[in-house]
């Protein structure tokens, strides 16, 4: 199962993408592996020496009890100290952000795909959208002839 985070490559200029494990309850991981999750408006942070997965959307999975269940609650992100370390560089004073593009399981774990990413502007999403447009067009004339 894969779930893709759509508005990552819109709202940002992805730079360099990486993978972690995240630890998640086991009704979690049973709702994930349903697919029923959801990336959009998520964002990493790395507090200390430790990387949170902030704002991202398990919803409940149907079988389990639902008492006191926070469905955006924070999670904590699996990654080595040295990973941890380069990032909170690389953010430190810069204007970018750890980003995740999608959540996905592989051999029976849960991994997020994260990326740094560079927010863009709102010029910068119109040039995108009129550049995909474009291409668009050019293809569509192309096959016709």
């Amino acid at each position: 199962m894969k779930i893709l985070n759509k508005r990552a490559h819109y709202d940002y200029l992805i730079m360099e993408t990486f993978e972690a494990g995240i630890n998640l309850q086991g009704q979690e991981v049973k709702a994930v592996r349903e697919g029923h999750a959801d990336l959009t408006g998520s964002h990493a942070r790395i507090v200390g020496s430790e990387a949170y997965l902030i704002n991202a959307k398990i919803f409940p999975y149907e079988f389990a009890r639902t008492q006191d269940y926070d469905q955006s609650r924070t999670r904590k992100l699996l990654l080595h100290k040295k990973e941890i370390l380069s990032l909170k560089h690389k953010t430190d004073g810069t204007n970018l952000t750890i980003v995740p593009i999608c959540l996905y399981t592989t051999h029976n774990l849960i991994k997020v795909e994260l990326a740094l990413g560079k927010p863009r502007k709102q010029f910068d999403k119109r040039e995108q959208k009129k550049k995909r447009d474009l291409n668009r067009e050019m293809t569509s004339l192309l096959k016709v002839r």
